[in-house]
């Protein structure tokens, strides 16, 4: 039991991560370039992303660590090799339109990071239904942002 906790923890301690990477480039950058930007009247105030991303973070983990219980089956594989990439894309996005300071940049990594996402949520649906139905709100989420973050982009051409 203690060592299912223990991987438990660390698949969300991994998932975690991509936010904490993206947090070094995105924290500088609120006050300062973000303020500074023109955006949509449907722009979420600032204190909801970091919640927000800290339960998504936290389902993504939980996910990753039911399909890694399948690790022997081939289609779990798979699953967690798209889920390292949609991971490294989440990262991206921030590095790119926060610390690059870049929307349009931005836009075309979250369109890439939604396809990752849709992948790796029907492939973790067909190693394991639950960690499938985790990845719901992620790929919710990322579809509001990636309208927010092309909305950004226009009003500030």
């Amino acid at each position: 039991m203690r060592k299912t906790i223990f991987s438990l923890l660390i698949f969300i301690v991994i998932a975690q991560s991509a936010g904490i990477i993206g947090s070094f480039f995105t924290a500088p950058n609120i006050e300062t370039w973000y303020a500074s930007l023109e955006k949509p009247s449907f722009t979420p105030p600032d204190w909801l992303f970091a919640p927000a991303w800290i339960t998504l973070y936290t389902l993504m983990g939980i996910a990753s660590f039911l399909v890694w219980q399948k690790r022997q089956f081939p289609r779990a594989r798979s699953a967690l090799f798209f889920y390292l990439g949609q991971l490294l894309f989440n990262a991206l996005w921030s590095i790119v339109f926060f610390g690059m300071q870049s929307p349009f940049l931005g836009f075309l990594i979250i369109i890439i990071l939604w396809l990752l996402i849709i992948v790796t949520a029907l492939k973790f649906w067909k190693a394991e239904k639950i960690a499938g139905l985790l990845f719901i709100p992620y790929i919710l989420w990322v579809s509001f942002a990636a309208v927010l973050n092309f909305a950004i982009w226009q009003l500030n051409l």
